[in-house]
């Protein structure tokens, strides 16, 4: 990453040279035993550590899930930041999956704790959620921005618990995820630079409907979060129909999928995955 390089720009030549793969650390009970390790933050300390070593120089984003090292209180947060120093020493992007969502001072808080330079849960990207507004989010925003870090937005998942909010009709006629789509593209639009790609990405399910969610191509360019790949159904083979003009911008997340093949085949897991995503790259 250069002195000048926007986040939104180092995942742009993360995915051209890797490929749109991201390794989900997700150390849930099952996995943990599975594993031969302990339901401990030692456990799954351990158990991010191998991630770590896996995913090295075979794809180029790491995802950890924040709640399975928090259910260990104090030491599952240590767990988590010697995991989340590990993978950025390895040159991965880190995105924390945090889904922070509050106002004022106090999401600025949550904001300062994943995306600040040298913090200790230091991370390259957090997801954040927007259902108390966009606005809500603005002091995250500039702290990414100035620190040459990301935010990933709810907009539209997979769960079809979310369906009756996020495609509610606004005023304007709008659903609620086509609103939250065109809100970060005009934010990122005021900062970014031509042919750059925002750093305020989306987290866009990879099994949503983008017309019945409302939604149109992200532009100006951004990342796009994809889960739902892997365990929930989605296959490579899918990317570039379900996300049409705008794969490319597509970090294809999985975990339980790769993560079940154990400790000793985690590795090949990912280099066969990474030969299928690069079968049916957009």
């Amino acid at each position: 990453m250069t002195a000048t390089q926007g986040f939104g720009d180092r995942v742009r030549d993360t995915l051209a040279r890797f490929g749109p793969l991201c390794v989900g650390i997700d150390p849930h009970p099952h996995l943990l035993a599975d594993w031969g390790l302990e339901a401990t933050s030692g456990g799954a300390r351990e158990f991010g550590m191998r991630v770590v070593d896996a995913a090295a120089g075979r794809v180029g984003i790491v995802k950890p899930q924040v709640s399975f090292f928090e259910r260990f209180g104090a030491a599952g947060f240590i767990a988590l930041e010697q995991v989340l120093a590990a993978a950025r020493a390895a040159d991965l992007i880190v995105i924390a999956d945090a889904k922070r969502g509050d106002i004022g001072t106090t999401m600025d808080a949550y904001a300062e704790a994943w995306l600040t330079p040298g913090a200790p849960l230091e991370a390259d990207a957090m997801t954040v959620n927007p259902f108390l507004g966009i606005g809500t989010l603005e002091g995250t925003f500039r702290l990414a921005e100035d620190s040459g870090k990301g935010v990933f937005v709810l907009a539209a998942t997979s769960n079809p618990d979310a369906f009756t909010a996020q495609r509610a009709k606004l005023e304007g006629g709008q659903t609620v995820s086509g609103g939250i789509v065109a809100e970060v593209s005009a934010r990122n639009a005021q900062t970014t630079a031509d042919g750059s790609w925002g750093s305020i990405g989306l987290v866009i399910g990879s099994t949503v409907d983008w017309s019945d969610a409302g939604m149109s191509a992200v532009d100006p360019p951004a990342p796009i979060l994809g889960p739902g790949f892997g365990h929930q159904g989605a296959g490579p083979r899918d990317l570039p129909t379900r996300f049409g003009a705008s794969a490319p911008l597509v970090i294809a997340s999985e975990s339980r999928s790769l993560l079940s093949a154990g400790p000793t085949g985690l590795a090949a897991a990912i280099e066969s995955r990474v030969h299928e995503y690069r079968s049916f790259d957009a």
